[in-house]
Parts: structure tokens; sequence; C-alpha cells
């Protein structure tokens, strides 16, 4: 069997990531406000900041809330990474010019 590329690679990390976080507090296929600032802290730490502000955790899990069901679901999950992904694309694309 080959090796993964390296987009199969990525894929498998993000999907690693959610699960190792979600589920601490109820539904394993779902993060928590708790959960999701864990997630943020020690995954997107360097994009972040250290998340200590309780009312940006509360506005980041509310914009990414889409179905306002309470939680954040792999979904909304992927949403908020594909937009981190794209805004840092932006920054190095406007960098290297």
């Amino acid at each position: 069997m080959s090796q993964p590329t390296q987009v199969e690679t990525a894929m498998g990390l993000l999907i690693t990531a959610f699960h190792k976080y979600s589920g601490k507090e109820g539904d394993k296929y779902t993060l928590s406000k708790g959960e999701l600032k864990d997630l943020l802290n020690n995954e997107l730490g360097s994009v972040f900041g250290k998340t200590t502000d309780q009312k940006a955790v509360d506005k980041i899990f509310k914009d990414l809330d889409a179905n306002a069901d309470g939680s954040v679901d792999f979904q909304e999950y992927v949403t908020l990474v594909a937009c981190l992904t794209t805004l840092c694309n932006d920054f190095f694309k406007d960098h290297k010019k």
C-alpha cells in the first residue's frame, strides 16, 4: 500500500485533533465550550494565542455553532479550520510579493 499523500495526512490529523477533545464533557462527536477552548489553546495557540478571555471563547463558540445546538460538531470545526487556513494562505500570499 502506498504512503498517504500530504492532503490525506492532513485530513487524518484534523480528524484526530477533533476527537482528541470531543466527548470529554458529553457527546463524543461534538465539542463543548470547554473542549473547544482546550482545542484552541493546545492545537491553535500559535494562531489564536492562549484563549483566556471567556467572552472571546463565547463569541467564537457562538459563531461556530451554526445550528445553535449548544455544541460544535465536526463540520462546524472544519469550517473554522478552513477559514483559518484561507486567512493564513492570504497572509503568506500577500507577504511573498
